[in-house]
């Protein structure tokens, strides 16, 4: 899957599925929010290492997918959809997130990402994907409902990090099937 986007600057933004040469510059996106926001509520830094588990778990076929953006072959970010929760039953429904390198923030390269991801899953069998944003985030909020997320609750200080406690709104997308 290549998908190429003119952009208005003239730039071509290719998406294509994350693969193990992308994995340094993918850990050090995730590392950024990691570090410096409360967007993930890891703590701690990860390695390449600890991330390559994360990696295999999205393959280029099936409803875990990895797909990344590049221009001139710099990764600009990534969108996942990942397991929502282990048990048999949960299969057909998926976790999605946005991870954009700190310097293309507000280009829309999240939009083309979360485009181009529910592109590949409405081939797939989910039915529901779920999104958790750590409040505030008024533009994860904004990208989310613009792709058909509806809110659908907020779970209350339910992680700790920078010393405070942060609150997560859920939303949820069906999948045309």
């Amino acid at each position: 899957m290549r998908i190429g986007v003119n952009r208005e600057d003239g730039a071509e933004t290719r998406i294509r599925p994350g693969v193990e040469g992308d994995l340094e510059e993918l850990t050090r996106i995730y590392n950024h929010y990691v570090i410096e926001t409360p967007i993930t509520f890891d703590t701690e830094p990860l390695t390449v290492e600890q991330r390559r588990p994360w990696l295999a778990a999205h393959p280029d076929r099936g409803p875990h997918r990895l797909l990344v953006a590049e221009e001139g072959g710099k990764l600009l970010g990534y969108a996942t959809s990942s397991a929502f929760r282990p048990k048999p039953a949960y299969s057909t429904s998926v976790e999605t997130s946005v991870y954009l390198a700190p310097e293309h923030v507000g280009r829309g390269v999240g939009g083309l990402l979360y485009g181009a991801l529910f592109a590949v899953l409405e081939r797939e069998d989910v039915h529901l994907a779920l999104a958790g944003v750590a409040l505030p985030n008024e533009a994860s909020e904004r990208l989310h409902l613009r792709f058909g997320f509806r809110p659908v609750g907020v779970f209350e200080e339910v992680g700790r990090k920078f010393g405070r406690f942060w609150d997560v709104a859920w939303f949820q997308r069906p999948l045309a099937r």
